[in-house]
């Protein structure tokens, strides 16, 4: 059986993925990253939907970002909150963390060779997205030539690995359809930014409002636990 890397976070596009590898009968190994996000209730989350879908080894690698901050996610910078998803990918949000996804990869890479894996999952998207420079094809194209120039794997073994992102031209709804004919249970994913300790979500970030929207176009029950309004 093929082996596949499968980078979990916990969120929506992640919990699809992982889905969309299993469907296709891949031996999959997931990796999350605890990097001091300030919704580190995505992590329960990883570990929740790694261990339901059985998958054969889950590691959570500890990094921590803050030590450059630079993001709302890693800094004391407030969270920005939308009111309406067309006001979204303008510009680069404050919640981009700088290189997050090259990092996340170089560790997936690093993975991969060590399993022998051929190919490595991630849930980028370049249509409904917070404008975010790591999540296009470009850099998912270019960060695979790089792959197959950097390990013994591939240039000595011919192990080419690829770096496969099944979302990447699907907006939320076509994500959200997809997911819950595969069988994923949203309900236990995490995708706000400024979620408790319990995983309930703000309702207003970026994450939220993409995330909402998706289901609403879906015609799709929203499952996120959300903060009860006092």
């Amino acid at each position: 059986m093929e082996t596949a890397i499968v980078l979990l976070s916990g969120g929506l596009d992640s919990a699809t993925v992982l889905a969309i590898a299993q469907k296709a009968g891949l031996d999959c190994l997931a990796l999350s990253f605890r990097y001091g996000q300030s919704h580190a209730a995505e992590i329960d989350a990883a570990t929740q939907l790694a261990l339901e879908a059985g998958v054969r080894r889950h590691i959570i690698v500890d990094i921590d970002l803050r030590v450059f901050g630079g993001s709302a996610l890693t800094a004391d910078i407030p969270i920005p909150k939308h009111i309406d998803s067309q006001a979204l990918g303008a510009t680069v949000p404050i919640t981009y963390v700088p290189a997050r996804n090259t990092i996340f990869l170089s560790y997936a890479l690093a993975f991969a060779e060590v399993t022998n894996a051929s190919k490595v999952f991630i849930g980028v998207n370049a249509v409904d997205y917070s404008g975010y420079p790591d999540c296009r094809p470009e850099f998912i194209a270019s960060f695979e030539q790089m792959a197959n120039l950097a390990t013994k794997a591939a240039t000595q073994d011919g192990v080419k690995l690829s770096i496969v992102a099944p979302l990447m031209t699907l907006t939320k709804a076509e994500i959200v359809t997809l997911g819950t004919g595969l069988g994923v249970d949203y309900g236990k994913t995490v995708s706000c930014y400024e979620a408790n300790e319990h995983g309930q979500a703000c309702g207003g970030c970026d994450a939220c409002v993409l995330r909402r929207r998706g289901f609403a176009e879906a015609n799709l029950i929203d499952p996120t636990r959300y903060v009860p309004v006092s």
